[in-house]
């Protein structure tokens, strides 16, 4: 199995995290996670729960922030259960148990498995840790994509392509996108923010814990240093992103070169004015420091965590601006926000948007359309089937038709339960 995660992005899709798996657990040989997000590991506790005894492979940093994603997810769903909300999918007490199950992998190294399959990681340059999954037996191979990254990152290597493939299984989530020139990220940063202090506004960023939020600290860092931006306050709400940026801390090997030397000369995930706020003591103050100044807050999506707090604060503001920096799923509040919407309803109470709503997409985490274009034609042998996951259905069919076009390779868009056989 490559990855087991939750489904996202509103009631619905939350209500299929509760469905039955269509196997029994208990007959898979082996569990692959490309990378640590809640959509690609969420539901290895069920599994495991279910009976499901055997490794979970994954890169070392992958393992150790799919634990603090566990031990936060595990707190939500206790604390939505005691306001009537769902049966937790899982406990705070089975986490250990998972964890037992996950055995840390290094990029390239082979992996035996049964049947006469082996498997290796690559890089995929979307996370910290992140991996495409190669798994080979004599002539055949099949490459599991994960999610690619929208490269060149500050701070992570460039994504890797395997040599060649009998099949290609490839996320689609920006299929149909062009995202601003990645030189072109510190800029649109720089102007949110001077913009909003220039007004005397609070500027808001929802940020997912991992990657997107060490990026922006990155950004800021250098903002800072080149005078680009005043010296306001920074607030860095959100305690797994600071967790998360330890981890990213105690993986400097898997950073880039450039990364790695300017660290060492210059921690750029600390700066003047930056403020932690770990505690919801901590995170309460913020409240009394007064505009101008920045939030860094999760969710990403803004279906939950800190960032409703401030967003229910200051969206009505219309000096305030909310910076969307990342792919917002239908049915989020984030999509929402995106979309337009002149009032929204958060913790019950309805608020009016005032405050300016701005995207930046050149800090999304995943390739854009012609970077997964690239990525598949630089495998050295084409791949003779391609088939098209991860993505909104518009984004999946813009994508397959240029592939058709470019690589004269059938292309599947399966639907869940669907399968593909290999030729």
């Amino acid at each position: 199995m490559i990855d087991c995660g939750l489904f996202q992005g509103g009631h619905f899709a939350e209500q299929q995290n509760y469905q039955p798996f269509p196997f029994d657990p208990r007959t898979l040989d082996a569990v692959f996670v490309t990378h640590a997000h809640m959509d690609h590991t969420g539901r290895i506790p069920v599994l495991v729960n279910g009976g499901y005894r055997g490794p979970v492979y994954a890169t070392a940093a992958t393992r150790d922030l799919a634990l603090i994603l566990y031990e936060d997810s595990a707190e939500i769903m206790a604390e939505d259960a005691e306001r009537g909300g769902e049966k937790p999918l899982y406990e705070p007490e089975d986490i250990p148990r998972v964890m037992e199950r996950f055995v840390s992998v290094d990029y390239h190294a082979s992996i035996p498995l049964a049947g006469g399959w082996r498997a290796q990681f690559w890089d995929a340059g979307h996370i910290l840790g992140s991996a495409i999954v190669e798994l080979t037996k004599g002539k055949e191979t099949l490459i599991f994509s994960g999610d690619l990254g929208n490269e060149p990152v500050p701070i992570l290597n460039p994504t890797e392509h395997p040599h060649q493939a009998s099949l290609v299984v490839m996320e689609s989530t920006y299929g149909n996108r062009h995202h601003e020139d990645p030189q072109t990220r510190q800029a649109l940063l720089k102007t949110a923010v001077t913009d909003t202090i220039s007004r005397g506004g609070v500027l808001m960023i929802p940020s997912f814990a991992l990657e997107r939020t060490q990026e922006l600290l990155y950004y800021f860092n250098s903002l800072r240093e080149t005078g680009a931006i005043p010296e306001v306050p920074v607030f860095l709400d959100s305690p797994m992103a600071i967790h998360a940026t330890e981890i990213f801390e105690n993986h400097t090997d898997l950073w880039s070169k450039q990364a790695r030397t300017e660290f060492t000369a210059d921690d750029f995930f600390a700066f003047p004015g930056l403020r932690m706020t770990a505690t919801r003591e901590e995170s309460r103050t913020i409240n009394g420091v007064p505009p101008p100044k920045v939030i860094i807050a999760g969710s990403g999506m803004m279906h939950g965590g800190r960032i409703l707090h401030h967003a229910k604060r200051y969206l009505s503001d219309p000096n305030s601006t909310l910076l969307i920096i990342g792919y917002q799923a239908g049915g989020t509040l984030g999509r929402t926000l995106l979309s337009g919407a002149k009032h929204v309803r958060i913790h019950g109470e309805q608020i009016f948007v005032r405050a300016q709503i701005k995207a930046i997409g050149a800090f999304s985490a995943h390739a854009d359309q012609p970077r997964l274009l690239a990525w598949l034609k630089a495998i050295d042998h084409a791949p003779k089937q391609i088939a098209l996951v991860h993505g909104e259905l518009d984004q999946m069919r813009a994508l397959s038709h240029l592939i058709s076009q470019d690589l004269h390779a059938p292309v599947a868009l399966p639907k869940i339960g669907e399968s593909v056989e290999v030729r």
